[in-house]
């Protein structure tokens, strides 16, 4: 029974970067889909915030990063899966303030851009949460 424990753990150790790749790549693909939209409905004219080449690469660091947090936690944590769902929370809420800031700090600021940005990085949280935690799969 340990040599199948272990075997397992070993396998859902490894899966770790192919469960984060695919959080980054979902991250990124749905986010880019958001700001072509957002483009071509002018949600928000001139914020720089709201552009590919910024949420393209945030996207992927958030994916990453994501990926790195969970696998830590699996490592040095009992439950793994339940601390790292907590956590992407916290991180998703406090992830808001800077997104609110920019309407008082950046001039192009719309608040319907800000929203989208709110709403891109729930995208980044729910694709990393949904690829990274083993809901029960075997």
């Amino acid at each position: 029974m340990s040599e199948v424990t272990t075997r397992q753990e070993s396998s859902q150790r490894r899966s770790v970067p192919v469960r984060g790749g695919v959080a980054v790549v979902l991250s990124v693909l749905v986010n880019a889909v958001l700001v072509l939209v957002a483009d071509a409905l002018a949600v928000a004219p001139g914020f720089r915030a709201v552009s590919l080449p910024p949420v393209v690469f945030l996207s992927a660091v958030g994916g990453a990063g994501a990926a790195a947090v969970y696998w830590g936690l699996g490592r040095y944590v009992a439950d793994g899966d339940r601390v790292f769902v907590r956590v992407a929370g916290a991180v998703l809420l406090v992830s808001f303030v800077p997104d609110l800031a920019l309407l008082a700090a950046d001039p192009a600021a719309t608040v319907p851009g800000v929203a989208l940005l709110v709403a891109m990085h729930v995208v980044v949280a729910a694709a990393s949460v949904g690829a990274l935690v083993d809901w029960g799969r075997q």
